[in-house]
């Protein structure tokens, strides 16, 4: 006779289900998006703050975004985006006061996702597909917090 949690965890020929051996890690799933988000954020940060992988440094990308997309203060705007694509997309990762990190990092996505709007849906063509992607699921940890595996829960920081 099997039990209950045998035949969830027992498929077709008595193969384990991906139940069987992904259900009791459910928490890992979250952490694992939110660690992917905030680091795939850190590098364009980087790029702008500091010319790292290929970026152009606080200084011209201050300029593009004067020029290219119209902002009064380029530096100031380019100092902003790239501060929270570097810090917020770490301290997402890291699971640090991932609230607030999170509703940085959406409501700068928001922003750059109106540049895209004139090139339609999808991101192949400049699209808004790619922001508003990456805000959806970054605005979602602004409700679950950084779950057990972040530095908050370590801390126990509540908020």
């Amino acid at each position: 006779m099997t039990t209950q949690t045998e035949s969830n965890t027992r498929g077709l020929f008595g193969l384990p289900t991906p139940e069987g051996i992904l259900g009791g890690h459910a928490e890992f799933g979250g952490t694992l998006a939110r660690v992917a988000t905030g680091l795939f954020l850190v590098p364009h940060g980087a790029q702008k703050l500091f010319g790292w992988f290929g970026g152009y440094g606080l200084e011209a990308t201050g300029q593009f975004f004067a020029g290219q997309l119209g902002f009064s203060n380029g530096y100031l705007a380019a100092l902003g985006a790239g501060s929270v694509e570097f810090f917020a997309g770490l301290a997402l990762a890291l699971g640090l006061f991932t609230r607030s990190a999170a509703i940085a990092i959406t409501v700068m996505l928001l922003v750059a996702s109106t540049f895209h709007f004139g090139a339609g849906f999808f991101w192949t063509n400049g699209g808004w597909e790619y922001p508003i992607l990456w805000a959806t699921v970054a605005f979602s940890f602004a409700f679950t917090g950084g779950g057990r595996y972040s530095l908050d829960n370590t801390f126990g920081i509540k908020y």
